[in-house]
């Protein structure tokens, strides 16, 4: 079962840093539906992973994260 989570990530600042959440949010999920806004500092993601899986392997990636 797939849930929509928005996630906080201020240290997420440039197409790299996309990059890098993007890969650590496929790496839980390769199914899962991602959408970063990098001017708001947060990404959508549709998934069946668990939130903290997703928060965990985003901060193992320097990018510590809180849902909002």
């Amino acid at each position: 079962m797939t849930q929509m989570t928005k996630l906080s990530i201020p240290e997420m600042t440039c197409g790299h840093c996309k990059a890098t959440v993007e890969r650590a949010i496929a790496g839980q999920d390769a199914a899962a539906k991602v959408a970063v806004d990098l001017d708001a500092h947060t990404v959508a993601v549709e998934s069946a992973a668990p939130v903290a899986a997703l928060i965990k392997a985003l901060a193992d990636e320097g990018y510590p994260a809180e849902v909002i």
